[in-house]
């Protein structure tokens, strides 16, 4: 490739004949590529596509091209004809405006990016069907990456657990990244300049998570008044921006659920709600210089009774919930060949969830015909409050030693107090195959009240280094510490990256990665272990080694296809500990069943709440994605495919990851029918998960008068069963049924691109499929038995959902 130069002085020379020319467009400080960024001739117009690249033809006569990105310095780049007939392929580095003083055009160095990093513009998100403007359910139709529920926002990423992935905004640790039990984001898309997954193999500047980070880059205030308002099917969003004084810039977003106001007109229920209210403002000052103040708030509640009068439920369901964060950024240059980034920042999480009610039960009953007879009632008694709070600084220096060398250091401190203070005094759930479940599990202590605080610091350094248009490596090195439990580790990083062609690049990119414990993660995890000081003072970090290599290649007409491989090996897992040989007697010295009945006494050992390192496994796969999400070409989307596999090894048992999955396909599209219409859908296709399926019956026992455990009996004195899950060696045996959702949107812009309001109709499940993302276990009566029968339900899906929304800009 010939180096395309952009001229200092002198007239420009135009190309004399059609030619088309190739290029990428960076960030000049990060080297980061730039998604939608606008390339434009005299004649034509493209978008940069995910990585930043572009084509667009040059007509004769024309001798420029004009690049514009939101948040950075409008430019025109001056062509070398010589260098546009040899076909060389062009490097454009933008700078935002706080450093935009000269703008340069250089060689095409390849950008030290590392693989498994897939960057999403905000306007994918509004514009994906299904999504519900929920950054996350987007991610979830990338290769490698599965939702764990239709109502939440989990994520496992290429065999992680969902408390394994780190997310940021604008550089703070965000620890709560959802509303409304993960059927929203905490990130509006209307204020979003960027999101990006990195799935694995991510850089030393980032640490104490195993499997991946997801970053989001919010986007300034415009300088000049005005707003936008919208309503989906969750909510409505109003977004106002315009000038601050000293020449800075502000905006202002908040939404708020509204159903709950329309069913308050005809219900006294409380029903699930949020509001949330975001600001922030931007000023540069000096050379080089910017100040950013950011300030998040935000409230859910719900308070919903049951009483109904055909059935015997009843009980009360509250919850409340707070998320408040306030950080101070600031950007600046330090001299010709340096950079500083400072973050200070507060946050805080308060979730209270409240429970106490009777509902039937159908994994309890006797084998008598009449339900009523035959069903136990379950009490549900259960209060909970989890409390996070964060005070933290981060510290950004980049160094350009050389043309081919960036060393970039930094360093962060957490000063993290949480806390967790809960009751359980009614039953608990049978259907939790492993008893420390979030879901009511038997292990979970009856009354806990602790509290958790230390420092968890990481410094890290990493060299950027280039040293021709085709080659670049990038070392790196991270320490990481935490006084929670006084552990101290030490992850080399690596990545490189090898031009292949004009167009191909080869990627590789490894390292060691750690995670501390910590309440904080227990937002996202599906069990609760007890980590009282006592307990988590003697664990250490969990660990995992990366290994990812990819090819990726850009296939023209802003398309880009990307294979990808990975490897992870997980060790030092922090999972519940098996009960001691005394806990074991104890246990069951409480269970009074006769000698008949002895085989229903769960004689095995169990899993308790106390932590333990004493889990490992791995995951491996391949993933593969093909892309085009130009915004100005008609058609756009992506399809991906993964394939994977994910164990764990625990108790001396090894066993399928819960959330391994070993196929996905996912087609995202967006079609433009005319300038007013366009029609949007999305299809997923998965096998399973692993789940623990019910090996047969057992009779369930209550609590007498003396404390003892003696067998259940329903009101005609029959035996009362419940589902017997087996012991260790059934965990996670089974394989839910295969996935399968269709989702399509119809999108009018009655005024065109242009225009300044929108509309769209959306259907979730179009097909109305009843997908198994969970089975329930249920028992029924067996007229030709003595004992009850056991089936499966699929659960916990999407119905067939019609869904709305309208956009208004003014």
């Amino acid at each position: 490739m010939l180096p395309l130069m952009l001229l200092a002085a002198g007239p420009a020379a135009a190309v004399q004949a059609p030619a088309v020319v190739n290029g990428v467009v960076l960030d000049g400080e990060t080297n980061a590529p730039l998604p939608g960024a606008a390339v434009r001739t005299a004649g034509a117009s493209v978008t940069c596509g995910p990585d930043g690249r572009f084509t667009i033809t040059i007509e004769p006569g024309e001798a420029s091209l004009r690049i514009a990105a939101t948040g950075y310095l409008d430019t025109t780049v001056t062509l070398d004809p010589a260098a546009v007939s040899a076909g060389a392929e062009l490097q454009i580095l933008l700078f935002r405006n706080t450093f935009a003083e000269t703008v340069r055009v250089t060689p095409p160095v390849q950008a030290p990016e590392r693989p498994s990093a897939t960057p999403i513009a905000a306007t994918e998100v509004l514009e994906v069907a299904g999504a519900i403007d929920n950054v996350f359910r987007t991610l979830d139709t990338l290769p490698g990456v599965a939702s764990t529920g239709d109502f939440g926002s989990r994520l496992a990423v290429r065999g992680g657990t969902p408390d394994q992935n780190l997310t940021l905004m604008n550089g703070v640790e965000i620890h709560n990244p959802y509303r409304l039990f993960g059927l929203v984001s905490a990130f509006n898309p209307e204020t979003v300049e960027r999101f990006e997954l990195t799935a694995g193999g991510f850089g030393a500047a980032y640490g104490d998570r195993l499997s991946s980070i997801l970053t989001v880059d919010n986007r300034t205030g415009r300088p000049d008044f005005q707003g936008s308002t919208s309503a989906s099917f969750t909510d409505g969003n109003v977004v106002l921006e315009g000038p601050a004084p000293a020449g800075g810039s502000w905006l202002v977003t908040g939404r708020r659920t509204y159903y709950d106001l329309v069913a308050g007109l005809v219900s006294d229920q409380g029903f699930p709600s949020f509001a949330d209210v975001q600001a922030q403002a931007d000023w540069e000052f000096g050379a080089g210089h910017r100040l950013s103040v950011l300030g998040l708030s935000s409230r859910e509640n719900a308070d919903f009774q049951i009483d109904e009068e055909d059935g015997r439920d009843s009980g009360r369901f509250m919850t409340t919930a707070g998320n408040d964060l306030g950080s101070l950024r600031l950007d600046a240059r330090l001299g010709a060949g340096a950079t500083s980034s400072t973050i200070v920042a507060w946050y805080r999480n308060t979730d209270v969830l409240d429970v106490n009610a009777e509902f039937e039960s159908d994994s309890r009953r006797s084998n008598t015909p009449d339900n009523e007879d035959a069903i136990a009632l379950s009490r549900v008694i259960f209060d909970r409050t989890l409390a996070v709070r964060d005070f933290s600084v981060r510290q950004e220096l980049a160094f350009q030693l050389t043309p081919a060398h960036t060393l970039d250091a930094g360093l962060e401190l957490h000063r993290l107090a949480t806390g967790v203070s809960q009751t359980i005094s009614g039953d608990r759930n049978d259907a939790a195959a492993n008893p420390t479940s979030v879901r009511g599990g038997a292990a979970i202590p009856d009354a806990l009240d602790t509290a958790l605080s230390g420092t968890r610091g990481g410094l890290w350094i990493q060299d950027r280094y280039t040293p021709s248009t085709r080659f670049s490596l990038e070392p790196g090195l991270r320490l990481d510490w935490s006084t929670v439990n006084g552990g101290v580790t030490l992850a080399p990083r690596m990545a490189a990256t090898v031009a292949l062609g004009r167009a191909g690049r080869l990627r590789a990119a490894g390292g060691l990665y750690t995670q501390s414990p910590g309440y904080e993660k227990l937002i996202q995890s599906d069990y609760f272990l007890d980590l009282s000081p006592e307990f988590v003072s003697g664990l250490q970090h969990e660990r995992a080694t990366h290994v990812v290599v990819g090819y990726e290649r850009d296939l023209g007409l802003g398309v880009l296809a990307r294979v990808e491989g990975y490897y992870k090996a997980f060790d030092d897992l922090i999972v519940g500990r098996l009960e001691t040989a005394d806990e074991r007697r104890r246990r069951l010295a409480r269970y009074d069943f006769p000698a008949a009945l002895e085989a229903s006494v769960p004689a095995g050992q169990t899993i308790t709440s106390v932590p333990v390192n004493g889990g490992k496994g791995t995951a491996h796969g391949v993933d593969a994605y093909l892309a085009r999400t130009d915004a100005a070409a008609r058609l756009a989307g992506w399809l991906s495919y993964a394939w994977g596999r994910a164990d764990r090894e625990t108790y001396g048992l090894r066993y399928p990851f819960e959330y391994d999955r070993r196929h996905a396909f996912n087609a995202v599209g967006r079609f433009r029918l005319s300038d007013r219409w366009s029609v949007a859908a999305t299809a997923q296709v998965a096998t399973g998960f692993a789940y623990t399926p019910g090996t047969g019956l057992r009779v369930a026992s209550v609590e007498d008068d003396t404390g003892h455990l003696v067998p259940a009996r329903d009101a005609v004195g029959a035996l009362v069963y419940a589902v017997d899950y087996g012991g260790l060696d059934n965990l996670h045996r089974g394989r839910l049924p295969y996935y399968a959702r269709v989702d399509l949107r119809m999108t009018h812009r009655p005024g065109g691109p242009g225009g300044r309001w929108s509309w769209y109709l959306e259907v979730i499940n179009l097909l109305n499929r009843d997908n198994p993302v969970e089975l329930e276990t249920a028992l029924r009566h067996d007229p030709d038995g003595v004992r009850p029968r056991l089936v499966e339900m699929p659960t916990a899906g999407f119905p067939l959902l019609p869904s709305f929304g309208v956009r208004v800009r003014f």
